[in-house]
């Protein structure tokens, strides 16, 4: 058998850890999803390509002939919260978990169809699948969960916000990002639900299945409200919004038509999608991309 190839993506992601239990996951890796095919008893199709950036995911087919997608998350924290997430939602609004192993971390995955994305609809319609579909992931989280709060997880950005809008460029938003400071002080101090949340939902993130029309994949879950969750989605296709008519105008709706079709105060939704804008964007900034991160920081300043 021809060694399992894995994707310059996730390499490139992983090139700068140090030496550790990380590096020695991505060296073992191939062997470890040709072990892990063997003992699932599964034919390996194709490694996807270009992948992501936080795990290898390969096509493979069961002993039946059914198709799935077999996953094998970089190790830590995060792909034990995947795969609880995955878990408790039971194939509902999600990809279905159909085994998990828990030496390896492997997941077997329901098969989507990868290259049809709700990013391939016209974007009224891509915004009520949308919406349809995050709804059924909205639950309560499981006695004893590991998912992180929302206060937790943007908790350890607050230093990092601080220190990107210090220097460069980037301090001519200053404002913008003490605004985004003191929402994230704010908006977890009352928090008006806890439910289980995606974490990184967007319509890239939305899948043609069989079993359902639209099922999501890739989770970062935590639980906290809902509208941090949707403000992930009201900054998806922030450059068509740019280059169309009144932008500022587009956003403003946007906030308003998502938060009215799933009943999440609308302040409060502005307030996580100006906080979540300006992380990005600081982001972008420090990996040198600043077309992007001026567009989202533009996209902040219009809410």
């Amino acid at each position: 058998m021809a060694r399992v190839p894995v994707p310059k993506r996730l390499l490139d992601a992983l090139s700068d850890d140090p030496p550790g239990a990380v590096r020695s996951w991505l060296d073992a890796l191939p062997e470890t999803v040709e072990r892990q095919l063997a003992a699932w008893e599964l034919t390996l199709e194709r490694v996807s390509t270009p992948g992501g950036r936080r795990g290898l995911v390969a096509l493979v087919r069961q002993a039946d002939g059914t198709p799935a997608a077999l996953k094998f998350p970089v190790p830590g924290p995060d792909a034990e919260c995947e795969r609880a997430a995955l878990a408790h939602w039971d194939g509902w609004g999600a990809a279905q978990l159909l085994r998990a192993d828990p030496d390896t971390g492997a997941l077997l995955i329901e098969r989507l169809h990868g290259t049809v994305s709700l990013r391939s609809l016209p974007e009224a319609k891509a915004l009520l699948e949308a919406a349809g579909t995050v709804r059924r992931l909205w639950v309560a989280p499981p006695e004893g969960h590991p998912f992180a709060s929302i206060n937790g997880r943007t908790e350890e950005d607050r230093e990092v916000l601080r220190m990107l809008g210090a220097g460069g460029w980037t301090a001519e938003a200053r404002p913008l990002t003490e605004e985004a400071l003191e929402l994230r002080e704010a908006l977890p101090a009352e928090p008006p639900e806890e439910v289980l949340l995606h974490g990184d939902f967007r319509q890239g993130k939305v899948l043609a299945g069989e079993r359902a029309p639209w099922l999501a994949v890739g989770p970062a879950p935590l639980v906290g409200e809902r509208a941090y969750d949707l403000a992930r989605l009201v900054l998806d296709r922030y450059e068509d919004l740019a280059a169309g008519p009144g932008p500022a105008a587009a956003a403003r709706r946007r906030v308003a038509k998502l938060a009215d079709s799933l009943d999440v105060d609308r302040d409060r939704l502005r307030g996580w999608s100006l906080y979540r804008a300006v992380e990005a964007g600081l982001r972008h900034a420090a990996a040198g991309d600043r077309r992007r991160a001026e567009l989202l920081l533009e996209f902040a300043g219009w809410l």
